[in-house]
């Protein structure tokens, strides 16, 4: 048995959303979740399908009205009844790999990011996705080990790219030290090469290091990161330690990677005075374009100039994700993509 954890820049099927909704954090936010939200939707359906899990049959009226008044394309746009305690796709919904060239579907178990915030339904959306006939006939495989999406990167060719901070936190895994996790997640995902990152994470990030905030694969060879000039950031040391763990890392074929610095952008901070999370190296990859947060600020223009040259055939679209990050996250993370043929 072969299995492959598909790149993110493969073809896809459609992108998951699972939206805000009154009794989850967002409450205080909801109309400004709502139109970020209805944005990013808007902006898939331009280039594949949408699935997207509302609470009940009116929040799905209301989700769908959103993404109307929005400019989305409806006929793109499926829905699914679930509970949710959250909106973070990226984390708790499937990793699809292939397994001997078919598509299979794999549930991790979430568990709120090591406990953090309750996760028991959030837990549940694949089983409910899969039960109400989202996934056709493909097989959903339970995993019984605590994995989020956001601390993984593939480059589709048996390459993980990944942080310790994450994989290692004792509140996810804690039977296993990082010979077990490798074997669990080569067992799993069926990688042969597990690239691990020492340093580096974001004030504000509560996922204790998840990779796509910091270094993300644009294709097999390049890797785009955060860093920070200003000396006076506290950011600044650790991400030019990661900086240097990136300028060693080298490809399958022994070749350096090609490295995109994406710029820091100048402190946000919530009304308790809290900095938050913003990172433009959490973008998401779909069919034609790239999908990049941008946050009022001078380094959106750097960083979308720098990604288009990363991605010469995809559009780069900029959404402005201030509102997400709010919530310590932004756009990859409310999203999870399935590769061709997934989504029926």
């Amino acid at each position: 048995m072969s299995r492959v954890l598909p790149a993110e820049w493969a073809p896809q099927s459609g992108v998951q959303l699972t939206w805000p909704h009154g009794k989850s954090d967002w409450s205080h936010l909801l109309g400004e979740a709502d139109e970020v939200f209805s944005r990013i939707g808007a902006a898939i359906t331009r280039f594949e399908r949408l699935l997207v899990v509302c609470q009940d049959t009116a929040h799905r009226t209301h989700v769908l009205n959103q993404l109307d008044e929005a400019g989305a394309d409806l006929g793109q746009v499926s829905t699914a009844l679930a509970p949710a305690n959250d909106t973070w796709a990226r984390d708790h919904a499937a990793i699809t790999i292939l397994e001997d060239g078919h598509l299979k579907l794999l549930d991790f178990r979430f568990n709120g990011w090591g406990g953090k915030y309750p996760a028991e339904d959030d837990n549940r959306i694949t089983a409910h996705l899969k039960a109400h006939g989202l996934f056709g006939e493909l097989p959903v495989e339970t995993v019984d080990l605590v994995l989020e999406g956001g601390s993984i990167e593939s480059d589709g060719e048996g390459t993980l790219l990944t942080t310790a901070g994450c994989l290692l936190t004792p509140s996810r895994n804690p039977g296993l030290d990082r010979a077990g996790v490798e074997t669990a997640l080569k067992q799993s995902l069926g990688v042969e090469r597990i690239l691990w990152l020492e340093h580096g994470d974001l004030e504000g990030d509560d996922t204790d290091g998840h990779v796509d905030t910091l270094a993300r694969l644009c294709d097999a060879h390049t890797i785009a990161y955060v860093t920070c000039e200003d000396i006076a950031d506290p950011h600044h040391g650790p991400l030019k330690a990661m900086e240097a763990e990136l300028k060693a890392l080298r490809t399958a074929s022994g070749e350096p990677y090609r490295l995109i610095a994406l710029p820091l952008p100048a402190p946000i901070r919530d009304e308790d005075g809290r900095r938050l999370p913003a990172t433009h190296a959490n973008f998401l990859i779909i069919n034609g374009a790239v999908l990049v947060p941008t946050y009022d600020d001078p380094t959106d223009g750097i960083a979308l100039e720098r990604l288009a040259a990363a991605f010469p055939d995809r559009e780069i679209i900029g959404i402005d994700c201030r509102t997400l990050i709010r919530q310590y996250g932004s756009l990859h993370c409310v999203t999870m993509q399935f590769p061709d043929g997934v989504l029926v």
